[in-house]
């Protein structure tokens, strides 16, 4: 008779994600994750195989949970940029209230990371070219509904949406109480390249 695992998986690995996301990495020791996710070191490896392996089903995580957020802002919105916009706005005004860290997941990995960890780095790198992927279909969503010119190029778009993300979640965390995010938020679609 096989054992079964005698916790919920997928309750670890959110655990996980808000350590690896608050502390990064390099500063998550084996015992931050013990405490964290309440399993001893003997069971992490043998249900995940390594700490690098754990913080890449995090980083997978991490990528699944803003693909539903976006889908669902799509099936609830009355348009596809209405829903890209609401997006944006979660990431850069909500979450930073209560997420483990106000940066993106991805992009704070990708700061972090070495070549010595080219495995991962290579993953955190692939995952936020899938969100970017993303971005693009609710763009090109957009453009067969007549809200953005069919002329624009919606990977160009999709680009300049990520590009836009990172910059203002870094902003965000800089100036906290000050930064007029929403007018800067609203400004990414009524100014080049979207008009």
């Amino acid at each position: 008779m096989a054992n079964t695992p005698k916790f919920d998986r997928q309750q670890v690995i959110d655990k996980a994600t808000n350590l690896y996301w608050a502390k990064g990495f390099h500063a998550t020791s084996m015992r931050d994750l013990q405490n964290a996710i309440d399993m001893r070191s003997g069971s992490i490896y043998a249900a995940f195989g390594s700490k690098e392996e754990l913080f890449k089903l995090v980083l997978q995580n991490y990528l699944q949970q803003g693909i539903v957020e976006l889908n669902e802002y799509q099936q609830t919105l009355p348009s596809p940029l209405a829903a890209l916009k609401r997006f944006i706005e979660q990431l850069v005004i909500e979450t930073p209230k209560t997420a483990p860290n106000g940066l993106c997941f991805l992009a704070k990995t990708i700061a972090e990371l070495t070549s010595d960890q080219q495995e991962l780095l290579d993953e955190a790198c692939q995952l936020l070219d899938q969100m970017e992927a993303e971005f693009e279909k609710v763009i090109i969503d957009a453009q067969e509904c007549g809200e953005i010119d069919k002329e624009k190029d919606p990977a160009k778009l999709a680009r300049y949406i990520q590009v836009q993300i990172a910059g203002l979640r870094t902003y965000a965390k800089a100036h906290p109480n000050h930064a007029p995010l929403q007018e800067m938020i609203d400004d990414i679609f009524t100014s080049q390249p979207f008009v």
